[in-house]
């Protein structure tokens, strides 16, 4: 029989900053059985409610800073991550990175390879490093990620990065769970937009033309000339004007610019506007968490159980078109018997 969880335990572990209650918290919020879910929700549920202290009504923290990082395959995210985060721990800030890779999608497994990326701030006591598989879904991203980020928030890391591993709709998913999205990418001689997505230009707050080391210094500029222009097309006045420059994550040069541009856009939404998308972002979590719900629901239902061989065959054979599949499917779901 399984142990049940000691939710107080771990919230007292988490408060108190020890890395194993941290661990094992995010472990459980990605968890998908039942009763780990219903743990996660006690957990977060504490977790939320602000510490009392004697004589105090209760002590609020700063909101920490979300940051989300993508980029085009290759761009080299995780070194630039150890570059910022080295920096940002140095600088006497609590960082925690979570690296997100929706290769479970498809796959229902995920190479969690992050941290031997980033050999030095994984070894950084300032910092906290979790490679996660998406949970399956993209709804399982945004469940277990956001989940996370609550967590690490409550063991006071006032820096949280999530790095989306994969590219498509993961980076819609992160962009819309942090402050600032970062989008990183590399000049190529002649093709230097290729490969990036109008809708990538349009989430992005800020954008870094990485590895512009001294070699590649001049490619870069030019590089980051054209995605500026590109900005310019898809952004309408009035907007935040994302801005675009160059780095090195090998080397570090350009690295604090790039935060400087990132607090440039937290300080531009304003406690208010930053107050107003965070309550936003927890509507779109809201039903995020119910559609994956109903998604575990319809997964372990009985009645529908009962009908999937024979509904997949059906499709299958050409005998049942998808739309009378789907009607089964919830007809069964919603039969009393269920």
């Amino acid at each position: 029989m399984a142990r049940a969880v000691d939710v107080a335990a771990l919230v007292e572990g988490i408060r108190s900053g020890r890395r194993a209650a941290v661990s094992r918290a995010i472990t459980l919020v990605e968890s998908s059985r039942p009763d780990h879910r219903q743990a996660a929700r006690e957990l977060l549920t504490e977790l939320a409610t602000p510490v009392v202290e004697e004589g105090r009504s209760g002590v609020t923290r700063p909101l920490a800073t979300r940051v989300g990082i993508s980029g085009v395959p290759g761009v080299g995210k995780s070194t630039f991550i150890e570059s910022l985060g080295t920096r940002l721990t140095a600088a006497g800030h609590h960082v925690g990175v979570l690296a997100v890779d929706p290769s479970s999608v498809r796959t229902g497994g995920s190479v969690l390879g992050d941290k031997t990326r980033m050999a030095a701030l994984a070894t950084d006591p300032r910092a906290f490093i979790r490679p996660s598989p998406s949970a399956g879904t993209l709804g399982g991203v945004a469940r277990a990620t956001s989940q996370a980020m609550q967590v690490l928030e409550a063991a006071s890391y006032d820096v949280v990065l999530v790095e989306t591993v994969g590219v498509g709709q993961s980076e819609i998913t992160v962009a819309g769970m942090v402050d600032t999205f970062l989008f990183l990418t590399l000049a190529r001689t002649g093709d230097q937009l290729q490969g990036i997505k109008k809708g990538i230009l349009e989430i992005a707050d800020v954008l870094a033309v990485n590895k512009a080391d001294e070699q590649h210094e001049g490619e870069a500029r030019v590089a980051a000339r054209e995605l500026a222009g590109a900005l310019r097309l898809v952004r309408g006045k009035g907007e935040w004007a994302p801005p675009v420059t160059t780095c090195s994550g090998l080397t570090g040069d350009g690295v604090d610019d790039v935060w400087e541009r990132v607090l440039a856009h937290r300080e531009h939404l304003g406690e208010a506007g930053l107050a107003r998308k965070r309550a936003e972002q927890q509507l779109d979590f809201t039903w995020a968490l119910v559609r994956d719900e109903l998604d575990q629901r319809l997964r372990s239902s009985a009645a529908v159980a009962a009908i999937r061989d024979e509904v997949r065959a059906a499709v299958l054979s050409g005998e049942l078109p998808a739309a009378l599949a789907a009607d089964r499917i919830l007809e069964a779901y919603d039969s009393p018997s269920n």
